[in-house]
């Protein structure tokens, strides 16, 4: 994206130029008042994410560019916890006056690289003037066979895919001045806090098998979003801290390995439960993904971590709050 200028209708040119795109079921996209999808054959799925800088984001350690995929990639993951496929977004963008043309074009271009690369389509939006940067991204998604929250059960067994704590440490590195090009552990870590991958295929397959009974994305921290689970299923949890996988780079790097791992946020990896008549399907699809087995449900609505020595203490939510 190149602007001439740093006006709104030089920027809307400029973003219809760039995002232009045909695609069954679309029948009315980015230029007038509202979009017009037709409905397919499988359930739409609705997310929505506020970014505020100062609350979400700090403007002086996320490059534009990782901020424009973070941006789109956390509404993609919300999409991916419900078993989805991730197919239209819209964007509300407001900016300061004093905002660069390059940091404009460089965001766009994150927001675009990281649509083009799961297949979603930008279809409007709005664009105001701000005291500071807030990002709205609403994104449109369909499944068939989605998975909700709701679904687990005592004696399910409490899966997660991936390494948490890796954004967390990349988050602390960046704040303390460290940059890409220190090491290789410290920029896997910052990367993993700058550019986080959604698991779309892991949670389109689970949906697709039936293998899970309820799932979301590891946005907030382990802790708290254990908590979410069970809340919402009307169960309790043992968590195994001995189970907990620990990125290699992380045990190199940080001594809190294990509290970044149970407390440090925006992962995005997914916390599902399966029933035993599924872990079969689950085992499977570990030869594929990075898959964890960390504990189980139970019938109290108590959240318990057993800790390596054995003792069982409460488990209490740690991680990133909303307000």
């Amino acid at each position: 994206m190149k602007l001439r200028r740093r006006t709104e209708p030089d920027l809307i040119a400029a973003i219809r130029r760039d995002f232009a795109v045909r695609r069954p079921g679309l029948a009315l996209g980015l230029g007038d008042d509202a979009a017009a999808v037709r409905p397919g054959k499988e359930p739409f799925l609705l997310t929505t994410d506020l970014l505020v800088e100062g609350s979400h984001f700090i403007r002086s350690l996320n490059p534009p560019f990782y901020l424009g995929r973070k941006s789109l990639n956390v509404n993609i993951s919300d999409i991916a916890a419900m078993g989805g496929r991730p197919r239209y977004a819209l964007l509300g963008l407001g900016v300061p006056r004093t905002i660069p043309k390059a940091w404009l074009e460089e965001f766009f271009a994150g927001i675009r690289n990281a649509a083009r690369e799961r297949g979603v389509a930008l279809i409007g939006g709005d664009l105001s003037r701000s005291d500071k940067i807030l990002i709205s991204v609403t994104l449109v998604g369909e499944g068939k066979r989605f998975i909700s929250r709701s679904g687990a059960r005592p004696g399910d067994a409490l899966f997660i895919s991936g390494f948490p704590g890796r954004a967390q440490a990349g988050f602390e590195l960046l704040a303390q001045g460290v940059r890409f090009g220190r090491d290789k552990d410290s920029d896997a870590l910052i990367r993993a806090f700058l550019d986080p991958v959604p698991q779309v295929e892991l949670g389109m397959d689970l949906a697709r098998r039936s293998a899970a009974s309820a799932m979301l994305d590891m946005s907030d921290g382990l802790s708290v979003d254990v908590h979410n689970l069970c809340r919402e299923s009307g169960c309790g949890a043992e968590v195994e801290e001995k189970a907990i996988p620990i990125a290699a780079e992380l045990l190199r790097l940080r001594k809190s390995h294990v509290r970044d791992a149970l407390y440090g946020g925006e992962d995005y990896g997914l916390l599902f439960s399966a029933a035993p008549s599924q872990l079969a399907k689950v085992r499977g699809l570990s030869k594929k993904f990075n898959l964890t087995r960390i504990g189980r449900l139970t019938r109290s609505r108590d959240i318990i971590l057993v800790k390596r020595s054995g003792r069982k203490v409460p488990f209490k939510p740690g991680g990133f709050r909303h307000f």
